[in-house]
Formats: C-alpha cells, structure tokens, sequence
C-alpha cells in the first residue's frame, strides 16, 4: 500500500502540470486581458471627465485627435493613451515577458505556496483564499455530513421495504428534491422563512451577525448556526436524492448475494444480517465517496448560494476574480482546489482498503 500511496503522490505532480498548463493556455487566449481592463477604466474615466465638460469645443477634439494618433498599441481601446503607460502596465502585470516565462515563474512561485498578490485588490492571494475559506468550509462540511445522515438510513430503510409504499413516497420526494435546483429551493426559504413575504426568523447576510465577537461562547455557536440554517438547507435538498438511491441500489445489490441467503439460513436475526453482513459491503462505495461529495459540495455547488445569502466565500471570491481577469486569483486558487481534490482522491482510494482490506490498489495489475 506505501508503494501505491508513493506512485500516486507522484502522479500528482504531472496531473497538476497538465491541468495548469490547460488553464493557462485557455484563459490568455480568451479576449479581455487586466491590461485591457486597466484601459477600460482610464477610457471610462476620460469619457466621464470629457461629458462633465460637455459642449466639446473644436480645441478638444483637436487635442483627441492628436493624442490618437501619438502611438498605437496592440490592445483595443489604447488609441490615446501614452505608450509608456500601457508600457508601465505590462510591467505591472508581468506581460512585458513571454507566455513561457510567465508560466514558469508562476509555477516555481506556487511549489513555494507563493501565490502573489492581486491586481485589483491590494491583498496576497493566500491571504484572500484563508479570509474566504470559513465560509465555503462551514457550507461544504455541515451539507456533506446533513446528506450522509439523512441519504444512509433513508436508503437503507428504502431497500428493506422496496416496493412498499415507503419506498413509493419517499422516491417522490427524492425525485422531486433532486429535480428543484439549490439556488431555486434558496429563494423559496427566503420567502417563507428570511423576511421575504411571511416569517422573518433568519438572517439573509453573512456567516455570523456584526456583534459575534462580544458573544458567549453558546451564544456565538447558535449565532453560527442560526447564519447557516437556510444556506445548509438549499444545498441538503438538491444533494441527498442521488446518494440515497445509490445506498439503496447498494444495499439491495447486496441483499441478493449468496452469503445473504446462507445467513439467513442458519437462523439470523434480519437485523444480524443487515447489520452484521451486509451493511459492510454495501457501505464500501457509500463511504469511500465521502472526499469526493465533500470537494463537490465544498468548491463547486455553492457560488449561487454564496451570493443568494450574501456569503463572501471561495466561490464568489473566484467567480469575481474571472469577471475582473484578476490572475493571480484565477490560478491560486485554480492550484490550490485542484491540489485539494487530488490529494483528497488519494485518501479516498485509501478509504476503500480501511473499509475492506480485500481490496489491495498495490496488487493490481
């Protein structure tokens, strides 16, 4: 198994190459660039200069002309501005190098966890992903352990009395939980529950109240929790349909095996057998998918919820970074979730052995 866990860690390092070097080539061949965002800002600030002064005498637009024709740039809308400040620009941003250059010097800063400073907005990437990690950790872990707990009992409850009316209802409400998106079912709890139109009993901004520093500790745990209800809630209903089928395909897959069959024979007990015997092998794929439901959740099913409920987190944090081509943002946090989720595989290949030590990764073939 050590030799297994080695070759796998190693594997990361080409699987993270690949995948930054695919990001990088995508996202400098897209149009817009921050060097054409600083420009749009000068170029919006002039014209909104220029309208104060409106009446636009001939002088002006002799002086417009002239500045137009003073240098020209490969950038759109650089017409009028001085080439030693797009010049300085590219400087500021790095792009007075090549594609290579720049792409090897981020690489060799991020193996230090040097993930720079943003462009626009004066603070170091990993400060900004640490500031945002509370809240994408408190909606990621608190859903993934509401889903598990509710998805397993339902779906083992689900295959012992499958068929039954039970079965019939409650794959009704599955069907229907998984067919309402999370960020519809958010509006619906605004609406009855966040002052939206009937009870106002929750809050509909950030992840504790302004006063929690000055709290007692219960008092700051229910303020947490009283913040997360509705955000945790969205999330649990879209995310417990597919995982309960899955322990009831699971458990009735099992169900039908020969040991089962043999056990029974010998006089168990139904709940010896469900619990004793298939309860183990059924689990196996229920419980080693636990890191991957958590990454899901944690990094790529909340930006809408982040921004229904207000919720400064990584999701909002990197969806912003793409709207302003904030880089360093964009690939920081780009390498930092993509070296989270790939460690997080490994562990759960190595969840699979802790649950059942027949399977062996190191002997396969």
């Amino acid at each position: 198994m050590a030799a297994y866990i080695v070759r796998r860690l190693l594997l990361i390092i080409p699987t993270l190459l690949g995948i930054m070097i695919l990001n990088f080539v995508i996202i400098h061949a897209a149009p817009g660039g921050p060097v054409e965002k600083m420009i749009a800002r000068f170029q919006n600030a002039d014209v909104s200069a220029t309208a104060r002064f409106s009446g636009g005498t001939q002088q002006g637009d002799a002086s417009r002309q002239s500045q137009g024709t003073k240098g020209s740039s490969s950038y759109r809308g650089a017409q009028g501005l001085d080439p030693e400040f797009i010049a300085d620009l590219e400087r500021q941003f790095g792009f007075d190098k090549p594609a290579h250059e720049r792409f090897l010097q981020m690489m060799k800063n991020f193996l230090r966890f040097d993930f720079g400073d943003s462009f626009f907005r004066d603070r170091g990437v990993w400060d900004l992903v640490l500031e945002k990690m509370p809240v994408s950790i408190s909606l990621g872990l608190w859903t993934t352990l509401i889903v598990y707990i509710v998805s397993i009992p339902l779906g083992i409850a689900k295959a012992v009395r499958d068929g039954s009316r039970f079965d019939v209802w409650t794959s009704a409400v599955v069907v229907v939980g998984n067919a309402i998106p999370s960020f519809l079912f958010a509006i619906l709890l605004i609406v009855l529950f966040a002052g939206g139109r009937y009870w106002d009993w929750f809050p509909l901004r950030g992840l504790v109240s302004d006063n929690w520093a000055e709290l007692g500790t219960w008092a700051k745990i229910r303020d947490y929790f009283w913040h997360i209800a509705l955000p945790v809630t969205s999330l649990v209903i879209g995310g417990f349909a597919s995982l309960t089928m899955l322990t009831k395909n699971s458990f009735l897959d099992q169900i039908n095996q020969q040991y089962v069959l043999t056990a029974r024979a010998k006089g168990l007990s139904e709940r010896r057998v469900m619990y004793g015997h298939v309860f183990r092998n059924a689990m196996l794929i229920v419980i080693a998918g636990f890191p991957s439901a958590l990454i899901g959740i944690l990094f790529t099913g909340s930006l809408l919820i982040e921004v229904i409920f207000s919720l400064d987190g990584i999701g909002l944090l990197g969806f912003n970074a793409a709207l302003n081509r904030d880089y360093p943002v964009m690939f920081g946090t780009l390498y930092f979730l993509t070296l989270l989720g790939l460690l997080l595989k490994l562990i759960e290949d190595i969840t699979y052995v802790l649950v059942d030590p027949r399977i062996d990764f190191a002997r396969r073939d």
